[in-house]
């Protein structure tokens, strides 16, 4: 047997800065994004400009010295950080004869090769169609022939509305079986919801440690690993709070700045189900430079699918390899180092204060009229003592928190609610 190794694709990124801030940072995301998906990265070639060249993106004269570098080095690769047009992207390959992508395609090729379930197969495989779509009227003459052969003569049909006929009929053909599996999440949240399972969700920026602290609380063993999207596929386990309530931890896939549209359509359904957990731990990671912007990036787009802010927990991971934290996410935030085990209590005790109760221990005086709702306590709650006088029935309980709004009218005089989650009552 013979075992052949595989030589890494040599690849020279490209940027065009704009002038926006941030885009020296930009570039070494995508060169982390370019070993993620395992090129070798050979040289980076940032070019200033006011605008992008309508013909070639870059420019012609830095075109060319690209070209030339490309024939001299031996490059296979040229990987732009920008979404390309259909005419740049043929119009750079033409000139420099190397294969060309931009960075959201190479965002669809690690995410193709981390999806691992048949939904995240489906959703990365409804965003390469959505970008493919986009790009079929750029392929140029080698699309317009006409069929041939017996049952095809006549007027015909051109390749190029063949191949998007196929296209539109497939992405229609998953977006249905999407819906599929966003109906079965939310029959499973309302199953959740109607057994009082809180559920807290892990969400933030790519490589920021969120699988190892989903592993650290959980004793689970979701692929941790010092790479770009490591984690695509959610994954959710039980919990145990300091309180003994028990909540559900949902592992998300990471996000990242300018994530390609096609692929925050394609993730919807999944991203939706993380904003609608009942709490959110966005994480970031306290030692890079970026943190800063790592953490707007989460809110940004937890804030464009409808999540309350007052439900997201700003968590600073790797705070032992953080220089300075003060007022990088605000006095809210819980300074953790999930690997060296530092704060995970602290954590812990913030979820359970920062949860909405799933019970109350109260004292109750029910009317006798008000037997049917004497009876759901005994059911659904747990009575500790009850006493029968003329006005009615005496009661002391711990009850559902969705009972609970029932029965603030007959809240005894003097006492309150104690939320038993919180209390250690049970």
């Amino acid at each position: 047997m013979e075992l052949h190794q595989v030589e890494k694709e040599r690849a020279v990124l490209v940027s065009v800065d704009l002038g926006e801030s941030g885009a020296e940072a930009s570039l070494a995301e995508l060169e982390e994004l370019a070993k993620t998906a395992g090129a070798e990265v050979i040289a980076a070639v940032t070019q200033k400009r006011k605008s992008y060249d309508p013909v070639t993106c870059i420019g012609g004269g830095r075109l060319l010295e690209l070209a030339d570098f490309c024939q001299s080095s031996r490059v296979d690769l040229i990987i732009f950080d920008c979404e390309l047009s259909p005419v740049w992207q043929r119009n750079i390959e033409d000139r420099t004869g190397v294969r060309t992508i931009d960075r959201t395609l190479l965002i669809l090729d690690i995410f193709a090769a981390h999806a691992k379930t048949r939904e995240g197969i489906l959703q990365v495989e409804l965003a390469q169609y959505q970008y493919a779509l986009t790009r079929l009227a750029g392929k140029g003459g080698e699309l317009s022939r006409l069929g041939g052969g017996i049952g095809t003569r006549g007027p015909g049909e051109s390749k190029l509305e063949t191949d998007r006929r196929h296209i539109r009929r497939r992405i229609i053909t998953i977006r249905q079986q999407l819906e599929t599996v966003k109906r079965s999440r939310e029959s499973l949240r309302r199953r959740r919801a109607k057994n009082r399972l809180a559920t807290v969700a892990i969400v933030g920026y790519t490589n920021a440690g969120k699988s190892t602290l989903f592993n650290v609380l959980t004793g689970a063993d979701v692929l941790a690993q010092d790479k770009l999207f490591a984690t695509l596929d959610p994954t959710s386990r039980g919990v145990s709070l300091p309180n003994g309530r028990t909540v559900l931890l949902i592992d998300t896939v990471g996000l990242i700045r300018n994530l390609p549209h096609h692929l925050v359509d394609a993730f919807r359904a999944t991203l939706e189900e993380a904003a609608q957990a009942d709490l959110l731990l966005n994480v970031c990671d306290a030692s890079s430079p970026e943190a800063g912007v790592h953490l707007q990036v989460t809110a940004g787009l937890l804030k464009e699918l409808g999540c309350p802010q007052d439900k997201i927990i700003p968590v600073l991971n790797k705070c032992d390899l953080a220089p300075a934290l003060e007022g990088l996410a605000g006095p809210g935030a819980v300074c953790i180092s999930a690997k060296a085990g530092i704060g995970l209590d602290a954590l812990l005790e913030r979820i359970a204060a920062a949860l909405p109760p799933s019970s109350f221990r109260v004292r109750l005086l029910l009317p006798f009229a008000q037997g049917a709702l004497a009876a759901k306590i005994r059911t659904s709650g747990v009575v500790h003592s009850q006493t029968f006088t003329a006005e009615g029935v005496l009661m002391e309980a711990t009850v559902d928190a969705a009972v609970y709004p029932k029965l603030v009218p007959y809240l005894a005089k003097g006492d309150g609610q104690c939320p038993s989650d919180t209390a250690g009552s049970s």
